[in-house]
């Protein structure tokens, strides 16, 4: 008898984005605004009003997915996602897109955005926050004329 857990799961991650907001457009498009992969601020803690996750799947099946993003210790989440079904044709793709608004990140660090798939831990992508004033202090930026 087959059971939801005796399934093998037919899904591929082929890539998460982070970035400021996400628009669905005409046709069926994503507008992604403001792409990034770190983020640099002047003063913590800092408190980001929007941003968005963005997960692109490929596969085959209906699933249950949820973000979360863990402090740098791995021990306490600083924002947990609400799950969301998604399901995927034969053949085809889904995007599935978490918003997440005044997410306050207490300090510096390498915190972990953890993708979860049928509540199991499918992927797992470093997010590090870092204090500008400390780069400057050090002079490890550049400067570019």
């Amino acid at each position: 008898m087959d059971t939801p857990e005796s399934k093998e799961i037919n899904l591929e991650l082929l890539y998460t984005l982070f970035c400021d907001d996400v628009r669905l457009e005409v046709g069926n498009k994503l507008s992604l605004m403001g792409v990034f992969q770190n983020i640099m601020v002047q003063q913590l803690p800092v408190s980001l009003i929007k941003f968005a996750v963005v997960n692109h799947w490929r596969g085959e099946g209906e699933y249950l997915s949820e973000v979360r993003i863990l402090s740098p210790d791995r021990k306490q989440p600083v924002v947990v996602s609400q799950p969301t079904r998604f399901q995927i044709a034969s053949g085809g793709f889904a995007d599935n897109i978490s918003f997440f608004v005044n997410v306050t990140f207490p300090g510096a660090g390498q915190y972990w955005v953890q993708t979860l798939v049928n509540s199991n831990l499918f992927d797992e992508q470093p997010l590090t926050i870092t204090d500008g004033r400390e780069s400057q202090a050090e002079g490890s930026f550049d400067v570019v004329h």
